[in-house]
């Protein structure tokens, strides 16, 4: 609660991601500090960000964001999408100052998000579908992709998100 920013990261599965979460109390400070700090989630970590998930069964998320989780359907592409992909950026984004359109970013992921709102999509991909690989709203930032392995401009990525807890 002391701190000026939140990193929600995600590797694992989302119903036991959740679970933990809950059990631990964690949902609920999450939800509160999300309030008053920047809050950044990273693959799945964006994904709980959301309302439901359909990974394996269909599971509550926090609700801080609308929207659900569902399986890619890659039209006979390798799933997960494993590996670099380029970002369409869009509606402004306050993590992608100071980076080029067409970047290259890294993920891992078999689910992807499906944003109720279009105008919070900061960034897209392709990959047999188009993934909402990035969104913003007040002071909830996420991506699907994993900025801390995406070379220069993913480390440039966090450096707007810390700037932004500076100023909160």
């Amino acid at each position: 609660r002391k701190a000026d920013a939140m990193i929600l990261p995600g590797v694992g599965a989302f119903p036991d991601a959740m679970r933990m979460l809950n059990e631990k109390g964690l949902d609920k400070v999450i939800c509160e500090e999300a309030q008053r700090k920047p809050l950044l989630g990273i693959c799945l970590g964006m994904q709980m960000l959301f309302e439901t998930s359909y990974e394996f069964k269909e599971t509550k998320g926090l609700g801080l964001l609308e929207g659900s989780v569902v399986p890619i359907d890659g039209g006979g592409l390798k799933i997960p999408h494993m590996g670099w992909n380029s970002l369409h950026l869009q509606n402004d984004g306050r993590l992608f100052k100071g980076i080029p359109e067409e970047t290259y970013v890294y993920f891992v992921h078999s689910y992807y998000l499906q944003a109720k709102e279009p105008e919070i999509v900061k960034a897209t991909a392709q990959y047999g579908v188009t993934i909402h690989a990035s969104v913003e709203k007040d002071n909830i930032f996420a991506c699907q992709f994993h900025p801390e392995k995406s070379s220069k401009y993913g480390l440039k990525i966090l450096e707007n998100f810390a700037k932004l807890g500076k100023e909160a």
